[in-house]
């Protein structure tokens, strides 16, 4: 948990992946999540995503004042970024600055600048464990901009590398997303991946912030600070996911401040 640099006031920023449509498909309601959530991850166009979905998510995102970082992942539209793809580190650090810069170009048509990076998918979930992958994912963010914060799943080999990298890195943990006991996200084809409903949402994320700790399905905890909660955009009830935790977190003397307010920098 972060603190406020002035009071004892609890702070926790609030973030969900977003602009992962792409030309008439619509994937969840960014409108209605960027009224809740402080910090917004756009697909760049990897795994979903397009010049004018990127743009409009921006756009939206600026309007209300929601820190805007990229969402790169690997270029696989058909599997939602969520398939393992086999990339050169070349190769990656090229994907991972091409879709940054893309992001980048389309939020200066609107005046907007990026703030940070997290990864999506399959790639994120390599980059927690292989520390080869998360160093290159740095390289490229530190390339592109070392100005720019790494969000990345806590207690993970992306979080080392970004400190290793000398980037300012914000701890996130999922509201929706079971946890292993080493600290690894529950994969997807099981049934318990996912944690379902705005009450145990709420919940899941309430242990782990009083324990300072990522909480497995078998009770196994592995200690970390956390800055931020994901809830993902395409879930089923993501808006009043996200709208539960913003409410009752807010009702316990949380503050909800945009990325940029969690770093030390």
């Amino acid at each position: 948990m972060h603190t406020d640099r002035t009071d004892s006031t609890p702070r926790i920023n609030l973030n969900a992946d977003l602009g992962e449509g792409f030309g008439p498909w619509q994937m969840g309601d960014d409108a209605a999540m960027l009224d809740i959530v402080a910090s917004a991850n756009i697909a760049c166009g990897g795994h979903a995503g397009d010049p004018d979905v990127m743009r409009r998510t921006v756009r939206l995102a600026k309007e209300r004042k929601v820190s805007i970082g990229a969402h790169p992942g690997y270029p696989d539209l058909l599997g939602f970024g969520r398939r393992a793809m086999a990339f050169s580190s070349t190769e990656l650090e090229n994907q991972i600055a091409y879709q940054i810069g893309a992001l980048a170009g389309v939020a200066a048509l609107e005046g907007a600048q990026l703030t940070h990076v997290k990864p999506h998918g399959a790639l994120s979930n390599l980059a927690c464990v292989d520390r080869g992958v998360a160093d290159t994912i740095c390289r490229a963010i530190r390339a592109v901009d070392r100005a720019l914060i790494l969000l990345a799943p806590a207690a993970s080999q992306l979080v080392a590398a970004g400190r290793a990298a000398d980037l300012a890195v914000v701890e996130e943990i999922f509201a929706d997303r079971a946890y292993l006991p080493d600290g690894q996200l529950v994969p997807r084809a099981r049934p318990d991946a996912m944690i379902h409903g705005p009450g145990a949402c709420l919940a899941h994320v309430l242990a782990m912030l009083e324990a300072s700790a990522l909480i497995a399905l078998d009770g196994t905890r592995i200690a970390t600070p956390i800055g931020s909660i994901c809830v993902h955009g395409d879930g089923p009830g993501a808006v009043e996911i996200a709208r539960h935790l913003r409410e009752q977190l807010g009702a316990q003397g949380y503050g909800i401040p945009p990325l940029p307010e969690m770093t030390s920098r």
